[in-house]
């Protein structure tokens, strides 16, 4: 590679550091502000240098780069952070701009960046409608505890689960709140009851614009068929993170980049109980837990084994064991069909 660079990207600048493998100059700069017009008029600067290649972290502001990247005709290597973090090794010295850019054109030098998959276009649009909903669907429940606080900070009789679905129980909600509330707390309750129906109408929109693109895919199509339980979004949402032909060498890694695996930490005879990662796409865990729920019902093939754990440990548990297992299912599934699984 004539040139081999790193780019560390934040909300104000993008710092760059970049060798010329030809003449052995190192140049290393900012380009501010960080957006799509001034990095394609740097990158200007770079035109006709065949065979460049910058390696990015995958965080926040990668896309735009990545694919400004590609326009120009460089090669875009996006590191996975927490790996690129540990491969760089213990810091000798304070982390900086500067030294996170050069870490990342050293590793890229040297062969040893740990490298992301870079999803095609529409995976990504995919995956942006899939995040805007599960915001959306944060954002009713968050609403709905407000209702739930605001009676029970006031004395007023509990309203019990599932109680504001139907139109007949929110009009004995507003009932209620009449009966029972204060100005303000018949306010909030007002206030809260407006955000709710936004809520659902653009969660409604969204929702139909996910189910189209689960039947655009391959991969979502067959998942849902073949999964009990995985419906459209779930199985859009494991098309989208984990299709993809050689992505993980076995499923049990799949679980981990899905950060439903257990992790352990240990000191001397010390060991705190094991817990989550919690790393990788919240989305996804979200859809594949809410998923596994339904092995609770006694018609679910896999109620058997969904049981067991819940009579030794509690639901919650074997919800979790339950997401796992259908993270391999969908790991081999998605494996056979190759880059099939993102065909339309």
């Amino acid at each position: 590679m004539p040139i081999v660079g790193g780019l560390d990207i934040h909300r104000k600048q993008i710092t760059f550091d970049y060798l010329d493998t030809g003449t052995g100059e190192v140049r290393r700069g900012q380009i501010a502000p960080a957006d799509r017009a001034h990095l394609r008029a740097w990158l200007g600067r770079l035109a006709g240098r065949d065979g460049a290649a910058f390696a990015l972290e995958g965080c926040t502001g990668w896309r735009y780069v990545a694919g400004e990247l590609a326009a120009a005709g460089i090669a875009a290597r996006v590191a996975e952070p927490a790996e690129a973090a540990f491969a760089r090794g213990r810091k000798r010295r304070a982390k900086t701009d500067r030294t996170d850019s050069r870490n990342l054109r050293e590793l890229l030098e040297q062969g040893r960046l740990p490298e992301c998959w870079i999803p095609p276009e529409q995976v990504l649009e995919a995956r942006a409608l899939l995040e805007a909903y599960h915001d959306l669907r944060r954002e009713h429940t968050a609403w709905v505890q407000r209702i739930h606080a605001v009676f029970f900070h006031q004395g007023a009789p509990a309203l019990g689960q599932g109680s504001l679905r139907t139109q007949a129980q929110l009009d004995a909600l507003r009932a209620a709140a009449a009966a029972h509330l204060s100005a303000a707390g018949q306010l909030q309750v007002t206030v809260a009851l407006g955000m709710l129906e936004a809520v659902d109408d653009r969660a409604g929109m969204l929702r139909a614009q996910l189910l189209a693109a689960a039947r655009s895919l391959k991969g979502a199509r067959v998942l849902a068929e073949r999964i009990y339980g995985v419906g459209p979004l779930t199985a859009l949402a494991l098309t989208c993170w984990l299709a993809g032909a050689g992505r993980f060498s076995s499923a049990r890694k799949a679980v981990r980049f899905a950060g439903l695996d257990i992790t352990v930490y240990s000191s001397d005879a010390r060991r705190s109980p094991g817990h989550l990662s919690r790393q990788g796409p919240e989305i996804l865990r979200w859809a594949v837990y809410e998923a596994a729920k339904t092995y609770g019902r006694a018609s679910a093939p896999g109620h058997g084994y969904y049981a067991a754990v819940k009579d030794r440990a509690d639901g919650k548990i074997a919800a979790l064991s339950q997401a796992r297992k259908i993270i391999r299912q969908a790991c081999h599934i998605l494996s056979e069909l190759g880059d099939d699984a993102l065909a339309p």
